[in-house]
């Protein structure tokens, strides 16, 4: 089994923390990481990493192209679905893949896990197991049914096909922009089941989180953590810090509470794998070559304009100055059919086709 997570080198502490955590519980697995960075930090390391891979290094095509129009927030999950492809490439040996966001935690190992992988090929864990949540259900409604900080997919046809689909669909489409209906890399999972042999694993022990906490049942017997009688498996800390104490206040019963300990043993491993700073780190994706702050805006306007993103080589060497002069022009260029099918038909253009004349 490989296990990986995506990152840039900001969350290489919450990194640090998951290997470690992977490590002891499974020692045999192999862990990566996906960088998203210019270059190789000199302290983007861990003994608990396997290799650490620049996703410039995995990605087919003109990667510059490609990760300008993103956000520090989009970049880590803009190139799962490609790291995906790259690992069942390069290690034929491998059967079963496993990624999981850096705020998480493994608690034991993955047995069910293991087990479901030698017989589904897609594994996919829901927000939400149980309604009652409302303000959960609205959030999933919004930004996804199932959560993208695990996905497990097994060698197989339909996996591939699905991973195929799902890179694809990232290509053109991994915004943050969920006035469109699209959340960076998960809600196109919600179709996921639709198209594909897709398991729903609804063990409460898996990808245990914020919005599970209400009414979670999770209890502590010989040192060891259950959901309902589920055993723990691993824990997704998303929200840490402020978010996570605002749901324990709304959503836990007053007092001590399992969570609570497993929160705090979190917290002071986080900030010990944080004791170089590394989270002060700078994205170098984003600034120009020249050491200029691209603005957001304009990696916007970027992104909606297909003659200048597939006409400009690398746009890095230019300038905030330089791309506002050429960003929304006329579209009278070679790209301007792609660009009118996609505004046209929306989710009825064959993405195999815009990708096959975008590269």
């Amino acid at each position: 089994m490989i296990i990986f997570t995506s990152i840039c080198a900001n969350y290489t502490h919450k990194a640090r923390t998951l290997a470690e955590s992977v490590k002891r519980h499974m020692p045999d697995e192999t862990f990566f990481v996906c960088l998203t960075e210019r270059q190789m930090p000199e302290n983007v390391r861990s003994e608990y990493f396997d290799d650490v891979i620049l996703s410039k290094d995995m990605w087919d095509g003109n990667f510059n192209r490609y990760i300008f129009k993103h956000s520090i927030v989009e970049a880590s999950t803009a190139v799962k679905g490609q790291f995906f492809i790259y690992l069942m490439e390069h290690f034929p040996q491998e059967n079963q893949f496993v990624y999981l966001d850096p705020d998480c935690y493994v608690y034991a190992d993955f047995t069910e896990l293991k087990e479901l992988l030698e017989r589904r090929p897609i594994v996919v864990c829901p927000h939400l197991l149980q309604p009652g949540n409302i303000d959960m259900e609205l959030s999933s409604a919004a930004h996804g049914v199932y959560n993208l900080g695990f996905l497990a997919v097994n060698r197989s046809a339909e996996a591939e096909r699905f991973i195929k689909w799902w890179a694809q669909r990232l290509y053109l489409f991994c915004y943050d922009d969920i006035r469109r209906g699209i959340f960076t890399d998960q809600k196109w999972i919600d179709l996921a089941p639709c198209f594909f042999d897709v398991e729903i694993l609804k063990h409460r022990g898996y990808d245990f989180a914020t919005w599970s906490l209400l009414d979670c049942g999770m209890t502590k017997e010989d040192g060891r953590y259950y959901v309902k009688g589920d055993p723990l498996r691993f824990i997704h800390f998303s929200g840490y810090g402020n978010v996570i104490e605002k749901c324990m206040e709304d959503w836990l019963p007053e007092g001590e509470h399992p969570f609570r300990e497993l929160y705090r043993e979190y917290v002071k491993m986080h900030e010990e794998n944080n004791a170089d700073q590394v989270s002060e780190t700078a994205w170098s994706y984003g600034t120009y070559d020249s050491g200029e702050k691209i603005d957001d805006k304009i990696r916007k306007l970027y992104r909606g304009d297909y003659d200048v993103m597939f006409g400009v080589e690398d746009p890095f060497g230019l300038s905030d100055q330089e791309l506002r002069r050429m960003l929304g022009r006329r579209q009278d260029g070679k790209w301007r059919k792609v660009a009118e099918s996609v505004k046209r038909d929306g989710m009825k253009v064959t993405f195999l086709k815009i990708v096959e004349h975008l590269k």
